[in-house]
């Protein structure tokens, strides 16, 4: 990803597995958004967080250390996932159990959806489509988009971002 552009961005948990429907594994993802946003790392245009994976709408402002945005929040976001895991559920942490070289455990999968959105036609597009994932028959996690509390669909309709995650894409 450049930072020319936002992208719609797609991270899938491995065997798409169900880990964050789990509230406590939601907000690490939530806490590490704002972490990158607090640092102007990133900008966040939209997300949604589903059972099994995460769409971001977002722009990387600039690199963290040597790595991108979306690299720290892979990383972190797996070593947090691992912590957790450990804690509150060490049975299912076997799971994710990896055999490659570089890791012991796996939690997203490897190559995440990215799509420059060069138009605002194509922004909006995949906004709404974010938002309209949690009522889909096929999760049901809601009856509205702006009810799904791990979405920033209420703040494009009525200005409430419960997280103070999103920016406005025209801002």
């Amino acid at each position: 990803m450049d930072f020319n552009y936002p992208y719609f961005y797609t991270q899938t948990i491995v065997n798409f597995s169900h880990l964050l429907k789990d509230d406590n594994l939601k907000m690490v993802l939530i806490k590490s958004l704002k972490f990158l946003t607090s640092k102007k790392l990133i900008e966040v245009y939209g997300y949604v967080i589903m059972p099994n994976h995460i769409h971001l709408i977002w722009r990387m402002l600039k690199l963290n250390g040597k790595e991108s945005p979306s690299v720290s929040f892979s990383k972190f976001t797996a070593h947090k996932f691992k912590k957790y895991l450990e804690r509150h559920s060490p049975h299912l942490l076997e799971n994710y159990r990896s055999d490659k070289m570089d890791r012991g455990y796996q939690f997203w999968k490897r190559d995440p959806l990215a799509i420059p959105l060069d138009k605002e036609s194509s922004l909006i597009q995949k906004l709404d489509y974010i938002h309209d994932n949690p009522i889909q028959d096929k999760w049901s996690l809601s009856i509205c988009p702006e009810d799904y509390k791990w979405s920033s669909a209420g703040f494009y309709l009525n200005g409430e971002d419960s997280f103070e995650l999103a920016s406005h894409y025209k801002d």
